[in-house]
């Protein structure tokens, strides 16, 4: 019972020192999105072959909206599949406001958010321009035209129907992954205190070239909580750099669960899941690589 309290207590605090840096991350997030939502999404929608830019520097914003806008842009054949990729590929959702919070790892954050805005964009240029005429078209399906009347954008009002304070969603925003970060946290700490934490480092260390593998497998689960759980394994030590790379690739959001929904095609879907996958343990396992040789 002493060690629950110790490690309870522990877990809470160091929570609850991230809880100004949250905040202040996702009341930017929201009034970007209240004032510009709609622009982004007519860029998103408007790319055409070259959407891939737009879609990775979009997919940056720590917004698992974005994702799910891609996913009915795709659906309803208004971007391309490179455009989607290039959106999957470069969202890191909860990781991005997480990461601000700790400042000892903005430069890892700086040096993430390169990596995959430049990884999403070249698979998408690969996809759009290079295998354009390789793979059939029922497995590349997407881009047919533009759609005027498309809108996926989320509406903040009260009951009353009038807009409501952007505080109000960031703290909200803020309390929901702050009990994300403590639950793991402490569900985390109690499973190292009980094994011991060299013992758990040395599981995770002899996964070797499979560990940036089954981090891009972590990432694929459609909740935020993924982006939480593979940023904390992170920043205690338990995984690689490379093998956050990896998971933050294929983590994104909500966007594969609404492809499923809204996509008809469950080839796709499954191609789709698959290449997001590979793309991202592809990327873990390749930086691992380059960071062996030149060790």
């Amino acid at each position: 019972m002493e060690l629950f309290l110790d490690v309870l207590g522990e877990s809470l605090v160091d929570t609850a020192k991230m809880l100004p840096f949250l905040f202040l991350a996702y009341l930017l997030i929201e009034y970007i999105e209240t004032r510009h939502g709609e622009r982004i999404e007519a860029l998103l929608a408007g790319g055409g072959r070259w959407g891939a830019v737009p879609g990775a520097v979009l997919g940056c914003v720590p917004q698992c909206g974005f994702s799910a806008i891609a996913s009915n842009f795709y659906s309803s054949r208004v971007i391309t599949l490179g455009t989607l990729m290039a959106v999957y590929l470069a969202t890191s959702d909860e990781a991005i406001p997480l990461l601000v919070s700790m400042p000892a790892y903005w430069d890892k954050l700086m040096l993430l958010m390169v990596i995959k805005v430049v990884y999403a964009i070249a698979v998408g240029f690969v996809l759009d321009f290079v295998l354009r005429g390789v793979l059939p078209k029922s497995l590349r399906g997407g881009y047919t035209g533009r759609a005027d009347e498309v809108d996926c954008h989320e509406e903040h009002s009260d009951e009353e129907g009038k807009p409501a304070p952007i505080w109000k969603a960031a703290l909200r925003h803020t309390l929901e992954i702050f009990v994300f970060i403590f639950a793991f946290s402490l569900v985390f700490g109690l499973i190292v205190e009980d094994v011991g934490e060299d013992v758990f480092a040395d599981l995770l260390g002899r996964m070797g070239f499979f560990q940036p593998v089954v981090a891009a497998l972590v990432g694929l689960i459609p909740n935020c909580a993924a982006s939480v759980l593979l940023t904390q394994l992170y920043v205690e030590g338990a995984l690689r750099f490379s093998s956050l790379v990896a998971g933050l690739c294929t983590g994104a959001g909500v966007g594969l669960a609404v492809l499923w929904r809204t996509n008809p095609s469950w080839k796709q879907n499954l191609f789709i899941t698959g290449l997001t996958w590979g793309a991202g343990a592809f990327l873990g396992v390749a930086m691992q690589i380059v960071v062996a040789v030149s060790a």
